[in-house]
């Protein structure tokens, strides 16, 4: 039963204060092993405080945060904003854990990323650079002044804006995540996240060889590519991708030693002429 008579509410200058730790910090400690692990973390540190006051209740809340978050920093402020309206239910007494809440920023980050992606790095930077290029013409500065102050705006009162309704419309949010559609949602939520994945690699990662047979008559008789092309293409991108996600998954390899491991075959594949980097000296 819910603990109704210890209900704990955050006031806006704590999530005020998240919100500027995430706005100014998603990118901080940045790496390709943990992406924006820490700017989250840090920006549910107030949250935390706020809602635990002793110190061994915050190391158990905050350890929901150190799982691996990656996502557009723009439109991902309305996770952080939920998970901040998850974590005050949780501390209310709601029946939230912190793999509930884990499960629910995994979910969300995936379709968020391709979303934002596309609409802010593919669609309004494009648009505002257009519209800068075109007002700095004959070297005028006042392009880059307002390409400067329009991105600055909205990327700040558009955070803003996301961050608070994703906590306002956080309960709302709870009562699906934690009642009987959850599991449906957080599953159907994972399935669009893998379809943006697939949707990615497909669009930015491509492996191909450059390994050809050649005849005694000088005459290439066989391509490599060609085949694999006429058979399943794109076969060597999916091979590298299972090969990855069988490293990480399966053999716990972290992603620093998976892009090492890469880089060897790389360079042993160009070595023995099945890669062609296109390099001339």
């Amino acid at each position: 039963m819910e603990k109704t008579q210890n209900i704990k509410r955050l006031d806006h200058k704590t999530l005020r204060h998240s919100f500027h730790l995430w706005f100014w910090g998603a990118l901080t400690c940045f790496s390709q092993e943990h992406m924006q692990t820490f700017g989250y973390m840090a920006s549910m540190l107030p949250i935390i405080k706020k809602l635990y006051p002793k110190h061994e209740d915050q190391v158990k809340a905050i350890h929901a945060y150190t799982a691996f978050f990656n996502t557009n920093p723009m439109l991902g402020s309305v996770i952080i904003g939920t998970t901040a309206s998850m974590e005050e239910a949780r501390a209310s007494g709601k029946d939230i854990d912190g793999e509930t809440i884990n499960d629910m920023r995994a979910g969300l980050m995936g379709p968020i990323a391709g979303i934002g992606d596309s609409l802010i790095d593919g669609t309004l930077i494009p648009i505002l650079l257009g519209i800068s290029l075109g007002m700095s013409s004959g070297g005028s500065p006042i392009g880059a002044i307002f390409y400067i102050i329009a991105w600055v705006l909205i990327a700040y009162f558009g955070q803003r804006f996301l961050y608070f309704r994703g906590y306002k419309l956080g309960d709302t949010a709870v009562s699906f995540l934690v009642g009987k559609h959850g599991a449906a949602i957080r599953h159907a939520i994972g399935v669009v996240g893998s379809m943006v994945v697939g949707g990615v690699l497909a669009t930015w990662v491509s492996v191909t060889t450059s390994l050809k047979l050649v005849g005694t008559n000088g005459k290439v008789f066989l391509n490599l590519q060609s085949k694999l092309d006429s058979i399943y293409p794109g076969l060597l991108t999916v091979v590298v991708t299972l090969f990855c996600w069988w490293l990480m998954s399966k053999k716990h390899v972290s992603a620093i030693w998976t892009m090492l491991i890469l880089v060897a075959v790389s360079f042993v594949g160009v070595l023995v002429g099945f890669f062609n980097p296109g390099l001339s000296y």
